[in-house]
C-alpha cells in the first residue's frame, strides 16, 4: 500500500490539472470577483469529488511510465483542461462582446460600471447581462453538466492520447466561429436599430441644419434602446443559456 501512494498522488494531481486549468477559464468560477484562494479549493474539491470515477483511467498511466513520462502527462493533461475551459469562455466571451454592442448600439457604452468577468471596468449593460448569464448558469445546474462533461472528456480525448496541438486549434477556431454568430444573432435587433435610428437621425439633421437633431434625439434614442432591450431580454438570455447548454452536452 505504501508502494502504491506516490502514484495515487501523481493520478491526483494529473486529475487536478486536468480539472483545474478548466476552471481556470470556465465561465462563472474564472471570474476575478472570486479570490484566488476560493478558485483553488474549489479545483481541489471537484477533483477530488470526480477522482473515484477517474483514477482506474489514470493511475495506470502513471505506474508504466518514467519521470519523463509523468512529466509529459502533467502538461498534457494541464493542455488538455485549458483548451476544455477555452471553449466554454468563447461562448462567454461572445455574450460579453455582444452586450459591448448592445451599449454601443442603445448610447449606454460610456455609463461604466464594475466588470463581472474582469477587473477593468465595463458598460453597466454589459455587466447587468453577465452577471444574470453567470446567474442562470447556476441556476439551471449547468455547473453539474460541466463536471459530467469532464469526465467524459476522459473518454473522448484519453490521457493516453495526450495533447494534439492541431486538434485542439480546429476545435477552438470552429467554437470562435459559432461564437461570432451566436454574438451576431444575440445583437442583430440592436444593430439594426442603431443602423434605422441614425439614418433618421442623420435625415433630420440634414433637413434642419441649424438645430442640433443629435443631442436632442439622444435621450429619445436612449429610452427607445432600453424599451428594446427590456422585451427582447428574455429571448436574448434563452438563445444564450441554449447554445451554452448544447456546448456542455456536446462536449
Amino acid at each position: 500500500m505504501i508502494g502504491e501512494l506516490p502514484d495515487v498522488v501523481l493520478s491526483l494531481f494529473l486529475i487536478f490539472c486536468r480539472i483545474g486549468s478548466c476552471l481556470l477559464v470556465m465561465p462563472g468560477v474564472s471570474s476575478a470577483r472570486i479570490p484566488v484562494q476560493v478558485r483553488l479549493f474549489l479545483s481541489f474539491a471537484v477533483s477530488l469529488a470526480l477522482a473515484p470515477a477517474l483514477l482506474p483511467i489514470v493511475q495506470p498511466l502513471v505506474g508504466a511510465g518514467d519521470d519523463a513520462q509523468n512529466l509529459r502527462l502533467i502538461f498534457s493533461e494541464a493542455m488538455i483542461g485549458f483548451m476544455i475551459g477555452m471553449l466554454g469562455r468563447s461562448i462567454m466571451l461572445a455574450l460579453n462582446f455582444a452586450g459591448h454592442v448592445i451599449a454601443n448600439a442603445i448610447g449606454m457604452s460610456q455609463a461604466l460600471g464594475p466588470s463581472i468577468e474582469d477587473s477593468e471596468s465595463a458598460s453597466g449593460l454589459t455587466s447587468l447581462i453577465t452577471l444574470t448569464a453567470t446567474t442562470l448558469i447556476f441556476v439551471l445546474n449547468l455547473h453539474a453538466e460541466i463536471a459530467r462533461a469532464l469526465v467524459a472528456s476522459y473518454g473522448a480525448i484519453a490521457p493516453s492520447i495526450g495533447f494534439t496541438a492541431q486538434a485542439s486549434l480546429i476545435a477552438i477556431t470552429d467554437n470562435l466561429s459559432e461564437a461570432f454568430l451566436l454574438c451576431l444573432r444575440l445583437s442583430s435587433p440592436f444593430i439594426l436599430y442603431a443602423v434605422i435610428v441614425n439614418f433618421a437621425v442623420g435625415l433630420a439633421n440634414k433637413m434642419t441644419p441649424t438645430i442640433p437633431i443629435y443631442f436632442i434625439s439622444m435621450p429619445f434614442v436612449l429610452a427607445g434602446g432600453v424599451v428594446l432591450f427590456g422585451y427582447s431580454i428574455g429571448d436574448f438570455l434563452t438563445i444564450f443559456m441554449q447554445e451554452f447548454q448544447r456546448w456542455v452536452l456536446r462536449g
